[in-house]
């Protein structure tokens, strides 16, 4: 019932941004309610605020690795984040520091603790939602 009532309230408003000021719904869209957008080489971040959580969607090229494309920039040896996140298209390859090495891809959920190194390895973008981690740039 209660959900009912949900779907029916969703349904009737038009614009739901009243609901966004109240605080019982947050819906941002990355497109166009990105909060901030950074483009380090052969990728695209772009940061959203939902609920008082940031959630990042990552878009990397194919040919992009982190050694190559941020460690210039980043300043460590590997990357130094934790990441917790979701491919929706493409696939990865990351190598721990400690030697684990996998491969994630479409419809795969990962955890990665920071010393790591990634690539892309498919022939089209890679593109996750992440839940933690940064890439302070």
């Amino acid at each position: 019932r209660l959900q009912f009532r949900l779907s029916v309230k969703l349904l009737l408003c038009s614009n739901c941004q009243e609901e966004n000021e109240m605080g019982s719904i947050d819906i941002k869209n990355f497109a166009k309610d990105a909060e901030e957008v950074m483009e380090p080489n052969n990728a695209r971040v772009e940061i959203v605020n939902v609920g008082g959580q940031k959630v990042m969607k990552l878009t990397a090229q194919p040919g992009w690795k982190w050694s190559n494309d941020i460690k210039p920039l980043a300043g460590t040896e590997s990357c130094q984040a934790e990441h917790l996140g979701v491919v929706v298209q493409g696939q990865i390859t990351c190598r721990h520091d400690d030697g684990t090495e996998a491969t994630y891809g479409e419809g795969d959920a990962y955890s990665i603790k920071p010393g790591h190194d990634a690539w892309v390895i498919s022939d089209v973008a890679a593109i996750a939602y992440e839940f933690h981690g940064a890439w302070e740039i």
